[in-house]
C-alpha cells in the first residue's frame, strides 16, 4: 500500500500549543499446511518473529506537566500500529512541590479513544460531558472521544502539592468508521479491579510474574476496559533475569511491547534485545512470543488487536477517515458542538 505523510506523532495535549489548524494532515489508504511432525516443530511454526525494532526516542515536553519519549515515532498515525495511533511515555520524573497547575487545559478529540495509565503519580480529568475524576498509581483512565469531546489533564493538586516521582503512559486507540460517531464516554479502571494474573499457575504471590490485564484477556482473566474492537492491554512484569515465559496471541493481530523496565530478549535470538524505553514491532503471523528477562524487575508493556483497514486521516486532536470529515470535525468544534 502507499505510504502515508509522515508528521511527528501528535499527542492528546499538543492541540493547546497550536491552531487548530496548525498540523500537518496524515492520512493512510489501508488498503493449506500439513500437520507438524512434532510438538517442537509446531511451536516453531506457531512463534512469531520481530518485523523491527525501535531504540527509544527523544523527549519533549507536552504542556508543562508530561514529558514524554513519542514511542511510535513516526509509525504514529499508520496503519503499522493499527489498531492503535500514538503512545506517549512519560518516564519516571520528580517534580518539586508547587500551587500551579501543571499539564495542559481544556482540548477537543474527535474519532478514537485516549487511554492514560497512571504509573506514579496521580492524574486529574475533567470534560465537557461531566466527567471529573483523579486516578492514581497502577488506575487507568479510559476515555472514548467518539462524536467530539472537549477535557483536561493535570496533575492532580494533591500530587502538585506534595510533589514526587510523576510516571505515566497515553494512547489513543482508534476507532472503526461505524463507531466514529458513538456518544463520548469514561471508564475509570481502578488499580483493585485489574486483574493480575500469574504466569505460572498456582503462584498465588506472583513472584514468578505476572500480567495485570487492563483490557482484552489472558489466562481466564478479562480486562475491565469494555472496547469497540477486540484489543489487549496488558502489563507483563517479569522479577526475576533469566525468566522465561510464552505469551499467546490470536493469529493476524498486530502485536506490538514497549519496555518500560528493565530489558527483554524476544524469541531465540540473543540480538532480539529491547532496551529500555524500546519497542517491538512483530510480524502478524503466529500464535505465541516467548520473552525473556534481561534484568531483574523487568515491565513490558503489551498492546495487541485486530487491525481495523481503514483509511486514517489524522490532524492535530482528530482522527477520521477522510480530510472532508477532518474539515467537518474542526466545523463542529468551533460551532460549540461536542460534549453533546
Amino acid at each position: 500500500p502507499q505510504r502515508p505523510t509522515r508528521i511527528t506523532p501528535l499527542t492528546a495535549w499538543s492541540f493547546v500549543k497550536t491552531s487548530l489548524f496548525g498540523f500537518l494532515s496524515a492520512a493512510a489508504v489501508v488498503s493449506a499446511t500439513s500437520e507438524p511432525a512434532c510438538e517442537a516443530e509446531a511451536f516453531t511454526m506457531a512463534a512469531r518473529s520481530i518485523k523491527k525494532i525501535f531504540p527509544p526516542t527523544s523527549k519533549h515536553w507536552v504542556g508543562d506537566g508530561f514529558h514524554v519519549h513519542p514511542v511510535f515515532a513516526n509509525l504514529a498515525f499508520t496503519e503499522a500500529v493499527s489498531p492503535f495511533l500514538m503512545f506517549d511515555y512519560a518516564a519516571p520524573k520528580e517534580f518539586p512541590p508547587t500551587v500551579k497547575r501543571l499539564g495542559v487545559g481544556m482540548h477537543p478529540h474527535r474519532g478514537f479513544e485516549t487511554i492514560t495509565i497512571a504509573l506514579q503519580g496521580e492524574v486529574e480529568h475533567a470534560d465537557s460531558m461531566g466527567n471529573t475524576d483523579v486516578i492514581g498509581t497502577g488506575d487507568v483512565q479510559w476515555m472514548t472521544a467518539g462524536r467530539g469531546i472537549v477535557h483536561e489533564e493535570f496533575h492532580s493538586r494533591k500530587f502538585a502539592e506534595t510533589g514526587g516521582q510523576f510516571e505515566m503512559c497515553q494512547l489513543w486507540l482508534n476507532l472503526p468508521k461505524k463507531h466514529k460517531m458513538t456518544k463520548p464516554r469514561y471508564q475509570a479502571l481502578l488499580s483493585k479491579d485489574i486483574p493480575s494474573v500469574p504466569l505460572v499457575e498456582g503462584d498465588e504471590a506472583l513472584e514468578n510474574g505476572f500480567v495485570k490485564v487492563y483490557a482484552g484477556e489472558f489466562g481466564g482473566s478479562k480486562g475491565p476496559a469494555h472496547t469497540f474492537t477486540t484489543v489487549n492491554l496488558w502489563n507483563v512484569v517479569l522479577p526475576k533475569s533469566g525468566a522465561e515465559r510464552t505469551l499467546p496471541f490470536a493469529d493476524g493481530h498486530r502485536v506490538i511491547l514497549f519496555v518500560h523496565r528493565g530489558k527483554v530478549q524476544v524469541g531465540e535470538n540473543p540480538q532480539d534485545v529491547i532496551e529500555p524505553q524500546g519497542v517491538a514491532l512483530l510480524n502478524d503471523a503466529g500464535v505465541n512470543v516467548t520473552l525473556t528477562a534481561s534484568e531483574p524487575n523487568t515491565s513490558i508493556i503489551v498492546l495487541s488487536g485486530e487491525p481495523i483497514n481503514e483509511p486514517i486521516a489524522a490532524r492535530g486532536p482528530f482522527v477520521m477517515n477522510t480530510q472532508a470529515e477532518l474539515r467537518q470535525a474542526a466545523e463542529d468544534y468551533m460551532q460549540g458542538k461536542f460534549g453533546k
